[in-house]
């Protein structure tokens, strides 16, 4: 793999608590803009959804401070999930981010901006707070009816098949 395809590369697989912490600053980045009116929260949080599609955390500071400092600091262990579907989701969130971002400021439309805000606010509260990531289910969906082909996640359906050493055993 070159430099520059390692620098733009996602993770696979990815820590779900990493993610669910990723998400929980996503509810309180659209929770704020709305609330209070501020349409420049999303600037950031446009860029953050750029910079983890392109190449995971790496040039994401919310995905830095998930990964760096928040996940590693919980009491579970890590618990890997496959990276492509959550690759999927940030993608959504790109859709969804810079939707708003040009009805505020291109259009000066707030309040359908702060629907499409809130409509975002709403999965990313799903994802933090129950593991309920809708945009992998979209992304399960979607490789189902064969419109994503299953080479792009055969680690999809079976972790363990990819990492054995992720495999515990169960006791009886």
């Amino acid at each position: 793999m070159s430099n520059l395809a390692a620098t733009f590369s996602f993770p696979d697989p990815v820590n779900e608590y990493a993610a669910r912490t990723v998400a929980a600053g996503v509810v309180v980045m659209a929770v704020c803009a709305v609330a209070f009116r501020q349409p420049w929260i999303l600037v950031p949080m446009v860029y953050g959804f750029w910079a983890r599609v392109a190449a995971g955390p790496r040039f994401s500071p919310l995905g830095q401070l998930a990964t760096r400092v928040v996940a590693p600091r919980l009491p579970w262990d890590p618990k890997l999930v496959a990276g492509p579907p959550k690759r999927f989701a940030q993608a959504v969130g790109v859709v969804f981010s810079t939707t708003a971002l040009v009805l505020w400021y291109g259009f000066g439309r707030g309040g359908a901006a702060a629907v499409v805000v809130g409509l975002l606010a709403v999965a990313a509260f799903l994802e933090s707070a129950f593991g309920l990531c809708l945009g992998c289910k979209a992304f399960g969906l979607l490789m189902r009816v064969g419109v994503i082909p299953e080479e792009v996640c055969a680690s999809c359906g079976d972790l363990g098949r990819r990492y054995p050493e992720l495999v515990r055993p169960t006791r009886a």
